[in-house]
């Protein structure tokens, strides 16, 4: 695949990345989204500090990140119930 050299803005400093052709709009889109998350948190909370903000939206990043992986185990376990279930009705 073809890799692009790009810049990535993130809390006023950009940042050199090499990332396949593929990927770009993904890698664009998540750096919009940190930087309008420092936005909020700056206007929400009045902190200017910028490494209290990168690590805010770090941690609520992980947060997102952590019950995204909860629903999804919750709708395993529930998909591999009704599979049994379907399968015992079958046997």
């Amino acid at each position: 695949m073809e890799e692009l050299s790009i810049k990535i803005k993130i809390g006023d400093r950009e940042y050199p990345m090499k990332v396949n052709a593929g990927d770009e709009e993904r890698i664009r889109k998540a750096g919009k989204a940190i930087n309008e998350k420092i936005k909020a948190y700056r206007n929400q909370f009045g902190i200017d500090d910028k490494q209290d903000l990168l690590a805010m939206v770090a941690f609520d990043c992980l947060i997102d990140k952590m019950r995204m992986e909860e629903e999804h185990f919750n709708i395993d376990e529930n998909l591999a119930t009704k599979i049994k279930s379907l399968s015992d009705l079958i046997s």
